[in-house]
């Protein structure tokens, strides 16, 4: 007998010799395997051995969306487009039963006892095993994917111009428009006495409609699958047990469908633990959830690569915590791909990183090419040197946050008629968060008809009751000058 002590996610091909000629049966299969040697051929002695319980129809169905949601995250993270990786999904309907059948395969301890797989189990049970498929076949996967369980065409040979990997077909979305046309009519399925599934009258008591719920439907196909008792009503009632209001769960429904895929005991639960060990604000978990439902669906170690980052960036605990409780959107923020190369290009222009993230973290959200370079190339065009740009994001750090056309642009034009120099906006760039026409224009025109001078900060950053006192107090000290100079003159 013998035996291969390892067999990575390749194929394997077992040419079957008989009395016929010989043919070819290609064969997929992960894990140990034993083989005998017969002088007719090489025959499976072991094989896949699935579990006797039946798996519900429904849960085979969610869980083939979320294994495409798996493959198409992780098509995305190759570098792949959008349209691209829909029309790869679309052809893998077999791959995708193959995902599926790992997941039983590997965890049949857990199908035996009747216990489903939460989102991140299967994400977490997946996403190593297209690493590893990625690492065999490179940028041969995605012709692996398409053409399983057969084997991907032998690449051709170098031509003048290269051919894509893929070539579009008239119908490549026909295969994903039914099912998401099946999985939105569930939605408003009736039984024989007419009446609305319990998932969608459930969902329709929380305060969401039909429209809502097929539009959810519509964007992650797997939920009319969820089981009521088993998935959708647990998680909203501990969300309402946190203090969510019911007026807020539709909006965290639709925000994040996923989050009623997870379970509550072994990743839910243990993730909020996690979080606030980091300092999140355990008082706070209405609002952050509210805000931001997604924190509670990422991985341990997309979560720990963020913190880690912040940490490398010179904050400390407490900050890393206040941050993660303000803005916990942060966390959707690729480390390498976002966070890392936004922060070089801020020490670039001599900024304190560690000061910017803690004042203003969705900073870090923005687009280096669409959104930073141009507001930088504004004001060095318009006679500000990089320090100067430097000590502005410094010392506001939402400044990078606004547009350039709707607000920035207008208000500069608008500050050229104003009697100040420009040095005056490195002092108090906070300049361009207040409304130019509910408190810039008509404070400085009050102002100037005053006929007294104010500091720029003074104009906008008072309240109306003391800018008032102020203003009055300086309009007195003025005819006051003027009386005593008229009584010099006489």
């Amino acid at each position: 007998m013998q035996s291969l002590s390892q067999l990575g996610p390749s194929e394997i091909f077992l040419v079957a010799r008989r009395d016929q000629p010989s043919t070819r049966a290609q064969l997929w299969f992960t894990g140990r395997l034993s083989f005998r040697q017969e002088t007719n051929g090489v025959r499976l002695k072991n094989r896949v051995e699935f579990s006797p319980r039946p798996v519900p129809p429904n849960l085979i169905a969610a869980e083939k969306e979320e294994a495409k949601a798996v493959l198409t995250l992780f098509f995305k993270k190759q570098g792949l487009s959008n349209s691209l990786s829909s029309r790869l999904i679309n052809k893998s309907d077999q791959f995708i039963d193959h995902l599926v059948s790992r997941l039983h395969s590997v965890h049949k301890a857990r199908y035996l006892v009747g216990r489903e797989l939460t989102t991140l189990e299967i994400r977490d049970s997946l996403e190593p095993y297209l690493e590893q498929l990625h690492e065999e076949h490179g940028d041969l996967l995605s012709d692996l994917v398409v053409s399983y369980p057969d084997p991907p065409a032998e690449p051709r040979p170098l031509a003048s111009s290269p051919l894509p990997v893929l070539q579009p077909r008239g119908d490549t979305n026909s295969a994903a428009d039914t099912r998401k046309l099946r999985a939105v009519s569930r939605v408003s399925e009736l039984d024989p006495e007419g009446a609305l599934r319990p998932q969608t009258l459930y969902l329709l008591d929380l305060g969401l409609n039909l429209e809502q719920i097929k539009t959810i439907t519509r964007k992650f196909a797997a939920f009319p699958y969820y089981s009521l008792d088993g998935k959708i009503k647990p998680v909203v009632e501990f969300l309402l047990g946190l203090g969510i209001p019911k007026s807020d769960i539709p909006t965290i429904l639709c925000k994040r469908p996923q989050i009623c895929g997870i379970s509550l005991t072994d990743n839910l639960k243990p993730t909020m633990v996690f979080l606030e060990t980091l300092g999140i604000d355990k008082t706070q978990w209405a609002k952050i959830i509210s805000r931001f439902p997604a924190i509670l669906t990422y991985s341990r170690q997309k979560l720990t690569s963020t913190v880690d980052f912040l940490t490398q960036a010179g904050l400390t605990e407490e900050q890393i915590g206040k941050i993660l409780t303000r803005c916990p959107n942060i966390m959707s923020y690729s480390v390498e791909d976002k966070l890392r190369p936004t922060m070089e290009y801020f020490r670039s222009l001599n900024v304190d990183v560690a000061v910017l993230l803690h004042r203003c973290p969705q900073t870090f959200g923005l687009s280096i090419e669409s959104n930073l370079k141009p507001v930088t190339e504004f004001f060095l065009e318009n006679g500000y040197s990089l320090d100067e740009i430097g000590i502005m994001i410094s010392r506001y750090g939402a400044l990078y946050t606004f547009s350039l056309k709707e607000n920035l642009m207008p208000k500069w034009d608008y500050f050229q008629t104003m009697d100040y120099q420009n040095s005056e906006l490195v002092k108090f760039p906070q300049f361009f968060g207040y409304s130019l026409r509910e408190r810039i224009k008509p404070r400085y025109e009050l102002v100037k008809r005053s006929g007294v001078r104010l500091l720029l900060n003074q104009v906008l950053s008072l309240s109306g009751v003391e800018f008032e006192k102020v203003v009055k107090k300086k309009m007195m000290k003025l005819a006051s000058v003027n009386n005593v100079s008229s009584g010099d003159l006489l």
